[in-house]
């Protein structure tokens, strides 16, 4: 009995073939949307009470707030912006939740000075599925570097490079 119910949740968790393609259709939709610089198309991938953090650590509460901040950042920081998404990759949790990992790129961006450039990254999405349709109910998005190894120990900088040269 036990093992009936891991199985059927297991199963349950899978997600079909025909939820994976409108989840990716979706993920799709978001450079469509952000290269268009319609703010509205984009809010429009979220739940009405999805959040957005973005990669600076600005929390948007709600499709409406989604909306009003992406048309003020369309104005000029990103009017010139192109968003790639490079791989998405997807875990179903239940049938109507999954987790969606996703790896872009970015050009164009003009930010201010103090706020770091987003070129790369990765976006977590909670996915809930409503009234048929995949939308985003949370969304984390990170800068990101190459992934290199841990340094074994100290970082020691090289010799003399806080010497100032000598005239």
């Amino acid at each position: 009995m036990l093992s009936a119910v891991f199985l059927s949740a297991n199963l349950f968790a899978a997600g079909s073939s025909d939820d994976e393609a409108a989840i990716r259709a979706l993920e799709a939709r978001q450079p469509e949307a952000w290269n268009k610089h319609d703010a509205k198309a984009y809010a429009n991938l979220f739940t009405e009470d999805g959040d957005c953090v973005n990669v600076v650590g600005w929390w948007w509460k709600g499709k409406a707030d989604i909306e009003k901040k992406l048309t003020d950042a369309y104005i000029y920081v990103f009017k010139e912006s192109t968003l790639t998404v490079k791989d998405v990759d997807i875990r179903f949790l239940t049938a109507d939740f999954a987790i969606a990992h996703v790896r872009w790129t970015m050009t164009g961006a003009r930010t201010p000075a103090g706020i770091p450039v987003p070129q790369q990254g990765i976006q977590t999405h909670v996915l809930q599925k409503q009234n048929g349709q995949w939308l985003i109910a949370a969304f984390q998005n990170t800068n990101s570097v190459p992934e290199m190894p841990f340094p074994k120990g100290p970082v020691v900088p090289p010799p003399n490079a806080s010497a100032k040269p000598t005239p």
